[in-house]
Order: C-alpha cells, then sequence, then structure tokens
C-alpha cells in the first residue's frame, strides 16, 4: 500500500466515525423525545440529513443503535466521573466531587443519559440475536463497574469517618437514583452559561450528598 493509499484509509475511516458518532447523537435525541418503539430509522436518518442505507451501513438495526448509545452514554459519564474517585479529599468529598460531575455530565448529554437511565427493558431483549445479548452483557457488566466505583468511594468514605456508616450498597443505589432524577426536569436554557450549570449542579449535588455526610452540621 502507498502512503497515498494509506492516506486515503485513514481519511475513509476518519469520516466513517464522525457520520457514526453525528448517527448516535441524532439517535440520542431522537429516543429522548419521541422515546424508542415510536422512534424510526426514517427519523435518525433525517435529523442527520442522510439516507436509510447510510445508517444501515453502521448498523445493523435499530435495536443496535440504542445499544451504542448506550454505551457511549456509559463511557462519556465514567471518563468524566472516574478521575474524582482518585482524587484528593477524603470519601465525602470524592463523592461529592463525583455527583457532580455525573450531574453534569446529565445536563451535557441529556439524550444520552435518557438512553442509559432507560436501559433495556425486558420485552425488547426477548427477541435478541447473540451478538446483542453479548452486548447487552458488557453493558450490564460497564454499569455494574460504573456503580462500583461508587461503592468504592463510599466504603473509604465509612472507613475514614467522612460517610455515615451505612450500607454502602443501599446508599449508592439511592444516591444514584437521586442523581440521575434530574433528567426528569432538567432542559438546557438557550444562553446557559457553564457557570450556571456547574452552580446548579453543585446544588443539586448538596442537597443529594450531604444526606451520607458524617460531618456535623
Amino acid at each position: 500500500m502507498s502512503v497515498d493509499d494509506t492516506m486515503s484509509a485513514g481519511a475513509k475511516s476518519s469520516v466513517s466515525d464522525t457520520t457514526r458518532q453525528k448517527i448516535l447523537d441524532a439517535a440520542a435525541d431522537a429516543f429522548m423525545l419521541g422515546g424508542y418503539s415510536t422512534t424510526t430509522i426514517d427519523d435518525i436518518a433525517n435529523s442527520v440529513g442522510a439516507t436509510k442505507g447510510l445508517i444501515y451501513y453502521h448498523f445493523r438495526s435499530k435495536f443496535d443503535i440504542f445499544l451504542a448509545v448506550y454505551k457511549e452514554g456509559m463511557v462519556r459519564t465514567r471518563s468524566q466521573v472516574e478521575p474524582h474517585a482518585h482524587g484528593s479529599g477524603d470519601g465525602f468529598q470524592r463523592l461529592l466531587n463525583m455527583s457532580t460531575a455525573h450531574v453534569l455530565q446529565i445536563m451535557a448529554d441529556l439524550g444520552y443519559h435518557q438512553v442509559v437511565h432507560e436501559g433495556v427493558r425486558e420485552q425488547r431483549s426477548a427477541a435478541l440475536r447473540p451478538r446483542q445479548r453479548e452486548q447487552l452483557a458488557e453493558l450490564n457488566r460497564l454499569r455494574a463497574e460504573y456503580e462500583e466505583l461508587f461503592r468504592s468511594v463510599a466504603k473509604e468514605g465509612i472507613e475514614d469517618g467522612s460517610v455515615r456508616p451505612l450500607d454502602p450498597n443501599l446508599l449508592v443505589r439511592t444516591l444514584l437514583s437521586s442523581l440521575n432524577a434530574v433528567d426528569m426536569w432538567f432542559r438546557p436554557r438557550a444562553g446557559q452559561t457553564e457557570e450556571e450549570l456547574s452552580e446548579l449542579a453543585g446544588q443539586v449535588t448538596d442537597i443529594v450528598v450531604n444526606g451520607v455526610s458524617n460531618h456535623a452540621p
């Protein structure tokens, strides 16, 4: 293969990746606005400004798009949250920082988060192909690992005395459920600044996370 051929292949790969990302972005918004069951491939294609053929070039089915959006949402959220799990401060402070990052990511990628939050319903998984079941198992593993990230920090907080001695499983599930509820009421406002979003996320986490603090009020 010549240098020109290599560059051409690289350029094509870049274009393909960009197109795939546009499809995922459009699908996340479509699933959020219309729901999975009523959203069609045509809806996604129209949003991208492409043909159905281009969508099927990248994904075999609508359910495969749903799984890809789910995974992308998990990966994006973890990339923003995980650094805070290994940051400075006691367990409570790191839980607070992780929770703030989690809420900010919900606000930044509302469509993706709603797909993750919705998950995969039992009735949808009834007729899945083997490869789709494997993907679903992988997504469940990613979600469990994400919860474990919070659980491990919560346990460290209990050990260092900064977090109330609660059942770590109950603590994390209640915490994440409360934070995830942001997608029920938050909608971006035109002209809303990053500073305003950060302040809002801080207020949410202050309300939710301080319930697990072991510090005296």
